[in-house]
């Protein structure tokens, strides 16, 4: 039997969402086949299996985060188990009756993750890639059975797949010693003729918070622990007393859950008249990337109008042209141009200020990123060496990336490495903004949408396609001049498309 461990998949992961299992327990599994895609702060990637053998556990739920490091799949390839790895009763949170050893067992076995012990000092501190560091927790002392014919034995943990509501322990059970006064039973420990509650700590917060107890409530997560659903699903039901042997509070048939769904950990709740969304995932990470951009670097923004009655005509033309009859033909396409020629005049604008080493730091490559919307949320690939591209290839790049972003296959190599970024906010139906650098980055274009307006040609007033562009841009590196400079440049090649010619 071996486990397989979640991975540090790019710099500086520590966790990752389960977003949708590609096997099944039981399901047979080869070296390099991909069994799952999970979900990281900047792209969902499918992971492959490092082993050969047949899935004897799935040990994270969709909708589950995780922590890199630790175990998401047990696969039996014929060795034996693994340490720590659940056995065939336990492989699924579904699975029939067990007998109260093997319950036992499986809460021993769940007690490093739902009820640990913290470090003296606090949290430990964890280095990135290598995992969550063992022995910190510590595991329930097993009951040991009395010998004689079990009139006065101690109860067993009940399993998971009992229900809440169990009598009360025999009176003729023997006396436990009891604990010394200044050491109080941990929340969720188990005592004679009381069934055994697993919760991870903010699900027993929030069961608090709410004024459920949990020892009504049956868990639907792994191993039968409880999650933020099922407390929701008790406070939606109405009742918090220990009387769950009610038909609400039957356990639900195993449905598989989607990408996005409540998990075990990080699920959204409601109650009444506001709802919860736990940040995670690309908005968390679009946050504190936006948060440090924007009180790290001053930034600076300015705009122009641009008569864009031209570019669309050039556009027009392109699109019937062979080159281009198995791509894509947009604004975007002259712009994204206009502005790598107008890096090519102004260097400084594809630069970077490094802090620590107190450098600008000029890059020769150009990497063009594209803020895109999608379903995960803003996403930022870029074209790589965008500047060595010609204009059909640069075409049925930003084609492709697009086309990515939309089905969410970004990985996190198409991310790294941006040098300035162009946002398309015009395909909303507004007329400009005020963008924020993307870190690392010193300048960002935002263009309008092009709608027609009256527009003053050779002293006349007449119906032109009118854009608005605004540049923002990190004044230690552009500084005002610089930055009026190339934006000025872009509008000119716009507005007259042929610019691009002779100044490229």
């Amino acid at each position: 039997m071996k486990e397989f461990k979640l991975p540090d998949v790019g710099e500086g992961l520590t966790e990752a969402e389960i977003v949708r299992w590609h096997v099944k327990v039981g399901d047979p599994v080869t070296v390099n086949q991909t069994i799952v895609e999970i979900e990281t702060a900047k792209a969902v990637v499918e992971l492959p299996c490092p082993f050969e053998g047949v899935v004897a556990a799935l040990m994270a739920d969709e909708g589950e985060t995780v922590d890199v490091g630790k175990p998401i799949i047990a696969v039996d390839d014929g060795t034996g188990p693994a340490a720590g790895a659940p056995g065939a009763a336990g492989a699924t949170a579904t699975s029939g009756a067990v007998s109260p050893v093997a319950a036992e067992s499986r809460e021993d076995a769940l007690a490093e993750d739902l009820v640990p012990e913290p470090p003296a000092g606090g949290r430990q501190p964890v280095l990135v890639g290598y995992g969550i560091k063992t022995g910190t927790a510590k595991r329930r002392p097993r009951k040991q059975a009395p010998s004689g014919d079990g009139a006065g034995a101690v109860p067993q943990a009940v399993p998971s797949t009992v229900p809440a509501a169990v009598s009360p322990a025999p009176a003729t059970v023997p006396a436990v010693p009891a604990r010394p006064p200044a050491a109080p039973a941990a929340e969720g420990a188990v005592s004679p003729g009381r069934v055994a509650v697993l919760a991870k700590p903010p699900v027993r917060k929030l069961a608090r918070d709410l004024g459920i107890d949990l020892s009504t409530v049956v868990g639907t997560g792994p191993h039968g622990s409880i999650t933020r659903q099922d407390v929701q699903v008790a406070l939606d039901a109405g009742t918090g007393a220990a009387d769950g042997g009610t038909d609400a509070y039957a356990r639900p048939q195993a449905r598989p859950a989607t990408a996005g769904s409540s998990g075990a950990a990080g699920s959204a709740g409601s109650t009444g008249d506001e709802e919860r969304i736990p940040i995670k995932g690309v908005r968390k990470a679009t946050a504190q990337a936006m948060v440090a951009s924007a009180f790290t670097a001053p930034h600076v923004t300015e705009f122009l109008q641009v008569d864009m009655t031209a570019t669309m005509d050039a556009v027009r033309r392109l699109r019937g042209m062979p080159d281009f009859g198995e791509v894509k033909v947009s604004p975007l396409l002259l712009v994204a141009k206009a502005v790598l020629v107008a890096v090519r005049r102004h260097p400084m604008t594809n630069s970077a200020w490094d802090e620590a080493n107190q450098e600008i730091v000029v890059k020769h490559r150009v990497n063009l990123g594209i803020a895109a919307a999608t379903p995960r949320g803003l996403l930022v690939p870029n074209v790589k060496d965008a500047h060595l591209l010609s204009l059909p290839d640069l075409a049925s790049a930003l084609g492709a990336l697009a086309e990515t972003a939309r089905a969410g296959r970004t990985q996190p190599a198409d991310m790294a490495g941006g040098t300035i970024t162009i946002s398309n906010v015009g395909v909303f139906g507004v007329d400009t903004g005020t963008p924020i650098l993307n870190p690392g980055e010193s300048v960002i274009l935002a263009v309008g949408q092009i709608r027609e307006l009256p527009w003053v040609v050779d002293g006349q007033i007449v119906p032109r396609r009118v854009c608005t562009l605004s540049l923002s841009f990190d004044h230690r590196v552009v500084d005002g001049e610089l930055g009026s400079l190339f934006l000025r440049d872009v509008g000119a090649m716009l507005e007259d498309p042929l610019r691009m010619l002779a100044w490229g």
